[in-house]
């Protein structure tokens, strides 16, 4: 089986068009530089093992376990935001299709939804992040804080819309208003991209 490393994924949108919610010297922090570090990370890692493999030597295990962790959990949550994320112009208001349905029944309405994973935004302990997960043991959606990248998500719970608060986010454009940023978010939330994911996992 041919060995593969992590890749930066390309954005689906131009650098500007997610202004003025994202400005593009904020995007290209956060994609090039944030992000491409988890890769870069990643992949260092994946190499020292092999190395080690090789060498039969034990080196770190507790250490690379962790960073490995870290790293690949980072690129995992920030592929996922980058596509959970369009151009005002070319995304709805709100959701629609099987994933709207899923967010009636279980929060009664969207305001009610949009309200609570916001406050899952807010609250979250420094450096993290806000998901909305579905859980396949109870069928149903569940918001989570994941802290920092090491995720506790495991197949029952896939992620569906996942939202990056670390400052790095969001500094450039709003300093330290996390909630201003949150709110902003919702103008750009790619709902068709949403309601795919979870489509795939009721398959």
């Amino acid at each position: 089986m041919e060995k593969k490393p992590y890749v930066l994924p390309q954005l689906g949108f131009g650098t500007k068009e997610l202004e003025p919610y994202i400005t593009e010297p904020q995007l290209q922090l956060h994609h090039q530089k944030h992000h491409a570090a988890y890769v870069n990370g990643a992949n260092a890692i994946l190499e020292t093992l092999d190395k080690n493999r090789r060498d039969n030597s034990d080196g770190d295990a507790k250490a690379l376990s962790k960073a490995l962790s870290f790293n690949a959990a980072g690129h995992l949550l920030h592929t996922l935001f980058w596509e959970n994320l369009a151009p005002a112009a070319k995304t709805e208001p709100k959701p629609h299709g099987l994933f709207a349905k899923v967010i009636d029944s279980e929060f009664g309405s969207f305001e009610r939804f949009k309200k609570e994973f916001s406050q899952t935004a807010i609250s979250t302990e420094g450096s993290g992040w806000a998901t909305l997960v579905f859980c396949r043991m109870t069928n149903r959606p569940l918001l989570m804080q994941v802290e920092k990248h090491n995720t506790n998500v495991i197949p029952m719970f896939r992620a569906l819309l996942v939202l990056d608060v670390w400052e790095h986010a969001y500094y450039l454009d709003y300093k330290n208003d996390r909630a201003k940023f949150v709110d902003a978010f919702w103008n750009i939330v790619n709902w068709a991209a949403v309601n795919e994911r979870l489509e795939a996992i009721l398959k």
